[in-house]
């Protein structure tokens, strides 16, 4: 009996909380993984290159505003692991073209370009991306095993 217990605690010591909710408040550069309204973990971020307002065409360097998911990733990006933003929405889609403008696409959230890990959270120090969530390799790695796929991200201004 006390040897089940051991291997029940060991167990639950190994396994580990995934998020289901992600917030990124591009007004004070973070993103929050969240778990049953819990804060898992907080990452200092770096936006696109135009952080203020939502993004409104291919190519303007903006960060979007609103409502995805994270429906997919990529361990051989440009960029040291990349998670895929549902960017353009239905919404984003009918404001681009009502403008008669590309919404864009392409929208990660995503570690340093390859063959730059070296610069670790000086990144952060200027918005760099063209409207991607930048954070280091080392946080990527964490964000990429806690995270799933199909988990919704709010992105707030």
């Amino acid at each position: 009996m006390i040897l089940l217990l051991l291997i029940g605690m060991l167990a639950a010591e190994g396994s580990v909380t995934k998020a289901d909710q992600v917030f990124v408040v591009k007004s004070q550069r973070t993103l929050t993984l969240l778990s049953l309204g819990k804060v898992l973990r907080t990452y200092k971020v770096a936006l696109g290159g135009a952080p203020v307002g939502a993004k409104e065409q291919q190519g303007d360097h903006k960060t979007p505003e609103g409502h995805y998911i994270l429906d997919r990733r990529n361990a051989k990006s440009r960029f040291y692991k990349s998670i895929h933003v549902s960017y353009p929405n239905e919404q984003d889609k009918q404001r681009a073209a009502q403008r008669g403008v590309s919404a864009g696409g392409d929208i990660m959230i995503h570690g340093l370009p390859n063959g730059f890990g070296w610069l670790g959270a000086a990144h952060r120090n200027m918005d760099w991306t063209d409207g991607c969530v930048a954070v280091t390799n080392a946080e990527i790695d964490e964000i990429w095993d806690l995270v799933p796929d199909g988990t919704p991200i709010e992105i707030r201004p």
